[in-house]
């Protein structure tokens, strides 16, 4: 057996999988060798967030006038910021249920990929663990 990673190792890692996995949804479970999960993960927030988008346009990621949404929004990917930016010029406009249905399906996907960069930080936290080093983990 060899020697487990240093702790400042092990945390540099896990800092990295959760920012792949806040960068690109399912990245950080591709990064840990959890392929199907990491498929299953990206298929699911990306066509989320996307179906959000298509209902409500641009116009729902609204950094300043909607606050608690666009929290939730900014999870799925740093994307979001750009679409934050974009959506200020005023030209993506939407209202009533439109509105309210895209930002309840960006929001979703956000809090989705949440749970998600939470679980691959705690996945390969465990592969740690329970390998102490093996070198079936990355």
């Amino acid at each position: 057996m060899t020697e487990p990673r240093p702790k400042e190792n092990h945390t540099i890692f896990l800092l990295t999988v959760g920012l792949l996995a806040w960068l690109i949804p399912g990245a950080g479970h591709l990064m840990i060798k959890e392929n199907k999960r990491a498929f299953i993960i990206s298929v699911t927030i990306i066509l989320t967030f996307c179906a959000g988008l298509y209902v409500g346009s641009i116009g729902i990621i609204n950094p300043s006038g909607a606050k608690p949404w666009y929290v939730a929004q900014i999870m799925n990917s740093p994307i979001v910021a750009a679409l934050g930016y974009l959506a200020k010029t005023g030209d993506y406009a939407v209202f009533g249920k439109p509105n309210e249905i895209g930002q309840i399906y960006t929001s979703i996907a956000g809090l989705l990929n949440l749970l998600c960069i939470v679980n691959a930080v705690y996945l390969a936290h465990l592969c740690k663990i329970e390998t102490a080093g093996d070198s079936e983990c990355p």
